[in-house]
């Protein structure tokens, strides 16, 4: 079952990154609670260039990873196979000492029961250090912490490409919420990408290139600059 802030104190764990907020909230938070993190995992698209759901370059994920100081471990997947791939790297890691699973889902609960159920195959535990929070308070703490992200893909049926690029801070969260976007884009209305905070170990520069369309979603090309 998983768990709320509860994740035991020296645990070593793997970070389910998607490489924006709630990955990182939810890192900060094990790591703050004395959970030893052992490795960020990413799923990537079927030719590993970019992470499956959020789209950002391996490079990317990469300067993060450096950054943060914790080794990254990738896997490529289509959607029709994902998550038999997904839980034979988890067993990987388990093998190699990973006791827990750490995710950043808010509330939704069929995310939360994916989550324990391939964790669970894996043995090894999932925690959820967000889960249930309120989303005003989880976005206050990113900022408040000093948290930096910007918004690099948009649900084009809800938010436009004018997004794109803009900093995720407290006079666009309020621009979110007037305009009845969930400020924390859990059901995808929108993703980012961190490029700086607490646990970083120095800030991202990230390079902005061409907006396009695929799959119902505008994306932001990037690329780490120097």
């Amino acid at each position: 079952m998983a768990e709320n802030s509860t994740i035991r104190e020296g645990i070593a764990f793997f970070c389910s990154w998607s490489g924006g907020k709630d990955s990182a909230l939810a890192l900060y938070r094990a790591m703050s609670a004395g959970a030893r993190p052992y490795f960020l995992f990413t799923m990537l698209d079927e030719g590993g260039e970019r992470s499956r759901s959020h789209g950002i370059p391996l490079d990317v994920l990469r300067a993060q990873a450096t950054s943060l100081g914790i080794p990254l471990r990738t896997r490529c997947a289509s959607w029709s196979e994902y998550e038999s791939v997904f839980v034979t790297a988890l067993r990987e890691l388990a093998a190699g000492g990973v006791e827990a699973g750490v995710f950043g889902d808010i509330d939704i609960d069929a995310h939360r029961e994916w989550e324990e159920k391939v964790c669970e195959q894996a043995g090894i535990e999932a925690h959820l250090p967000l889960w249930k929070a309120a989303r005003e308070e989880l976005l206050e703490e990113f900022v408040g912490l000093g948290f930096e992200a910007m918004i690099i893909a948009t649900n084009a049926e809800k938010m436009g490409k004018e997004y794109l690029g803009k900093r995720l801070d407290r006079a666009l969260i309020e621009q979110l919420t007037s305009i009845a976007i969930d400020p924390c884009g859990e059901a995808g209305e929108y993703h980012t990408v961190v490029t700086d905070g607490p646990v970083f170990r120095e800030g991202l520069r990230i390079r902005k290139g061409k907006a396009f369309l695929r799959s119902g979603y505008w994306f932001l090309d990037i690329d780490v600059n120097g």
